[in-house]
């Protein structure tokens, strides 16, 4: 009878969350999509809009990782207000604003104005991928979501699949259209988008499952009953997470995973061009294969570390495989076949640490509070995002080549797998 009453329940659980899956997950991955297109797409703008507007490749790289500190020093406030104001008006205001943002970069012309911009695009889109995962960690526990985050952060890699081929089209294929150049054109049609999922997100999202309208009563019981179960250790104050040394070593680390992100994501179509790639649209194509295989192991990592309920090693090892990589890319230079896939496993290593990566401080922060910790966490890693891209920038005009940049970059890398494997954490929760 107990045999029986267990399969029941588990196939209701199975029935529960195929629901919360279906609503929730596609959603968040469309809109975390458009966010890394809009943070990413000006590295495609950079093979028109440098020339045409004069910046340097110094100039670029600090360009293009302003946005982050933008978005750092407004991202805390956001993620702190966020239990009080809602996860839907938040994402809202988030997704209409950087839309905006985003589009008016095509009057953009000279450095301080291009800087302002980032800057603003940053200071909009403070909050949202930190908040995307205080939200479901209202909906899913400790033991599912690295899958969740895994599904919805798949965006960056599809981003890149994506991105790349139509950021190419678009500024090829609108070029001289209405008096516009085509990297005009790509940030116009690439930024139009958010604000409509903005206006969506009130009608789709719910912000507890206590809120949601689409589940029945039984299953807000079912679902409330295992986050309850969950998440025992309620009750942690924010005062107590800023005096957690945990969380400021695990922002370290996370700086150097996201420096390494974001150095390839900015320059990856200006490594594949130095190949000797020159068709805009093919290189198009070449910059999206990076991000298949940092699809695919996103996934499997997501699922293999909630198997095993270790979170540690599953970052830290992929992070220390794509330092390796990315240390032999020096050697591949004029091979275009060996640097892709150097490229593409270094890029599918880093996306694998960034996804279970985010399932830790779930385990330890608990309560409202854990929207503030994993924004404090993020505030600082992700000032990393300007590091990364600058420092390329930087080495390239230092040297003539992105040799030591790339270097760096994997020196970066390894430094986070080391921190996170010294950050010894509660016991992993198995499912």
């Amino acid at each position: 009878m107990a045999t029986i009453q267990t399969a029941i329940a588990g196939s209701e659980h199975r029935a529960l969350y195929d629901r919360l899956n279906w609503r929730l997950l596609p959603f968040l991955l469309i809109c975390y999509l458009f966010a890394y297109m809009d943070r990413v797409n000006v590295g495609f703008a950079k093979l028109q809009m440098q020339s045409a507007l004069g910046f340097s490749d110094a100039a670029y790289g600090v360009g293009a990782g302003i946005f982050f500190l933008g978005y750092v020093l407004f991202e805390l406030p956001s993620n702190l207000m966020l239990p009080r104001v809602g996860a839907r008006k938040t994402f809202c205001r988030i997704l209409v604003l950087w839309g905006i943002t985003s589009a008016c970069t095509l009057f953009v012309r000279d450095v301080r104005t291009f800087y302002a911009m980032r800057f603003l695009l940053g200071i909009f889109e403070a909050g949202f991928a930190p908040g995307m995962i205080f939200y479901l960690s209202r909906w899913y526990g400790p033991s599912r979501m690295a899958r969740a985050i895994a599904i919805v952060f798949l965006a960056g890699p599809i981003g890149g699949i994506v991105g790349g081929p139509v950021s190419a089209w678009l500024m090829t294929s609108l070029a001289g259209v209405g008096g516009l150049a085509g990297w005009q054109w790509m940030f116009l049609v690439e930024g139009v988008p958010c604000v409509a999922l903005g206006v969506l997100t009130l009608y789709v999202l719910s912000d507890r499952p206590s809120q949601a309208g689409w589940l029945s009563d039984e299953e807000k019981r079912l679902l409330q009953a295992e986050l309850d179960t969950a998440h025992s250790r309620e009750g942690h104050s924010f005062k107590a997470v800023l005096r957690n040394p945990k969380v400021y070593l695990l922002a370290c680390a996370y700086f150097c995973i996201i420096a390494s992100i974001y150095a390839l994501s900015f320059w990856l179509p200006t490594i594949v061009k130095s190949e000797g790639v020159n068709d805009t649209i093919l290189l198009g194509w070449y910059t999206a294969i990076p991000y298949v295989g940092a699809a695919v192991g996103m996934y499997v990592i997501g699922r293999r570390s909630d198997v095993c309920g270790e979170r540690r090693y599953h970052s830290s090892v992929p992070a220390i495989l794509a330092a390796v990589l990315l240390s032999l890319c020096v050697f591949a230079d004029g091979h275009l076949i060996a640097a892709l896939v150097l490229l593409t496993f270094a890029t599918t290593g880093l996306w694998m640490a960034y996804t279970v990566f985010w399932a830790i401080p779930a385990q330890y922060i608990k309560g409202d509070a854990a929207a503030g910790g994993i924004a404090l966490i993020n505030t600082i890693g992700l000032s990393g995002g300007f590091w990364g891209p600058a420092i390329i920038g930087w080495a390239k005009m230092a040297t003539g080549n992105l040799h030591l940049g790339l270097l760096i970059v994997a020196a970066l890398a390894c430094c986070g797998a080391v921190m996170l494997v010294a950050n010894r954490l509660p016991s992993e929760v198995r499912s």
